[in-house]
C-alpha cells in the first residue's frame, strides 16, 4: 500500500519543542504545588464550547465567502456597465457635434428645420410627441434623429442598470462587514475561553492538535487511481499544500479555508469551480456512497453543506478543517462531521 510521508523534523527543532514543553510543565508543576487547585469539572465543557465556536466560525466563513464571490461578480458587472455607458456617451457627443454642424449651416441659410429644433430642444422625446408634421423631415435627418434618440434611451438604461448594481454591491459589502464581525466575534470568544484553561490544559490541547497535523506524515492512502486526469491534477495540487495553515477567507497559495483549498487546487488543474462549499456541492456529478468515491472527488460535509475537502483514498479526507489547524489528512469516520455526498468534477 502506498503511503504519504513528509520529512521528519530536525533534531534542533525537536529539541526546541521539548524545551518549551518542559518549561511549560515545570511552570504548571510549580503552580500546582503552590495553589493545589481542585479539578474543575466544567473544563471539558469549556473545551467543547471552544470546538463549537470554531465550527460556527467555519460555517460563517462559507457565508462570508459567498458574499465575497457575489461582490466580486457585481463589481465586474458594474465596471462593464460603466465602461459601456462611457462609450455610449462618447458616441452621443460625436452625434451631437455632427447635428450641431448641420444646425449652424441651416441657421446661416435662413432658419432652422423642425428636425434641428427637435435636436436642440431640452427634451427631444417630448418634442417628438408634439410634432405632427414629421413629413417635413428628410428621410436622412429623421433616421439620424431616431438613432440619436435610441442611443439616448440605451444610455439611460445602462446608467439605470449600473445604479442598481452599485446599490446591490453596496448592500453586499455591508453584508460582508457583518459576516466578518460574526466570524471575528466567534474566534475572539473561543480565544477568551481558551485563556481560561490552565497552562497544562492548553499544552495538552495544542499537543493533540499537533498530533492530528502530524498524522499526514504517515497516512496510508492506498493506490486507487482518480476518476480523471483533471481530478488527479487538482488532488496533486492539494497534496502539495499539506501543512499550510487554516485562515478564514483564504484561498491560497499559503493559507486556506476549506473551500479555498478545493477551489485553489482545481484552478491549478485549469478547472474553475465555485468558491463556496454550498455551491461546490451542486457542481459536477453527485456521488451518494462513500464506497464509490475516488481520490480527487470532493467530499461535502455537515447538513448545511458548510465543509468540503478531497477524498484522499482509504477512507481519508484531505482538507483544511478549522482555525488553529493545518491542511491535513484525517479519517472521515473520525472527523466529527457527517458525510452528505461526494462530487466528481469531470
Amino acid at each position: 500500500m502506498a503511503s504519504h510521508r513528509r520529512p521528519k523534523q530536525s533534531n534542533h527543532t525537536y529539541a526546541t519543542v521539548l524545551s518549551v514543553t518542559a518549561a511549560a510543565a515545570v511552570a504548571v508543576s510549580a503552580q500546582s504545588a503552590s495553589a493545589d487547585p481542585l479539578p474543575d469539572p466544567d473544563k471539558k465543557g469549556v473545551q467543547a464550547q471552544i470546538d463549537r465556536l470554531y465550527e460556527e466560525a467555519t460555517q460563517a466563513t462559507e457565508k462570508f465567502n459567498g458574499a465575497q464571490e457575489k461582490a466580486d461578480g457585481l463589481q465586474e458587472q458594474v465596471d462593464g456597465l460603466q465602461d459601456a455607458a462611457a462609450r455610449k456617451q462618447a458616441d452621443l457627443n460625436e452625434f451631437r457635434d455632427r447635428l450641431g454642424s448641420v444646425a449652424t449651416a441651416q441657421y446661416r441659410s435662413g432658419g432652422l428645420d423642425p428636425s434641428l429644433q427637435l435636436f436642440l430642444s431640452a427634451d427631444p422625446d417630448a418634442y417628438l410627441d408634439k410634432v405632427s408634421d414629421l413629413d417635413r423631415l428628410s428621410t436622412q435627418q429623421a433616421g439620424m434623429l431616431e438613432r440619436f434618440l435610441q442611443q439616448r434611451r440605451d444610455l439611460s438604461q445602462q446608467r439605470s442598470q449600473a445604479a442598481t448594481k452599485l446599490q446591490d454591491l453596496k448592500d453586499t459589502r455591508k453584508e460582508l462587514g457583518s459576516r466578518k464581525k460574526t466570524i471575528q466575534g466567534k474566534l475572539a470568544e473561543a480565544q477568551r475561553l481558551l485563556n481560561t484553561l490552565t497552562a497544562e490544559e492548553r499544552t495538552e490541547r495544542a499537543a493533540e492538535e499537533e498530533r492530528a497535523n502530524r498524522s499526514s506524515d504517515r497516512v496510508d492512502l492506498g493506490n486507487e487511481a482518480s476518476a480523471s486526469q483533471r481530478t488527479a491534477a487538482a488532488f496533486s495540487a492539494a497534496k502539495s499544500r499539506v501543512g499550510m495553515p487554516y485562515v478564514w477567507g483564504a484561498a491560497g497559495p499559503n493559507s486556506f479555508d476549506c473551500s479555498g483549498l478545493t477551489s485553489w487546487a482545481f484552478r491549478q488543474a485549469g478547472v474553475s469551480i465555485p468558491r463556496t462549499s454550498q455551491a461546490q456541492a451542486n457542481t459536477g456529478t453527485r456521488i451518494n456512497s462513500l464506497s464509490a468515491l475516488k481520490p480527487g472527488d470532493l467530499i461535502i460535509m455537515r447538513t448545511d453543506l458548510s465543509h468540503v475537502g478531497f477524498y484522499a483514498g482509504n477512507g481519508q479526507i484531505l482538507h483544511s478543517p478549522k482555525p488553529g489547524a493545518q491542511v491535513r489528512y484525517e479519517s472521515i469516520a473520525r472527523s466529527g462531521m457527517p458525510f452528505m455526498w461526494g462530487v466528481r468534477i469531470s
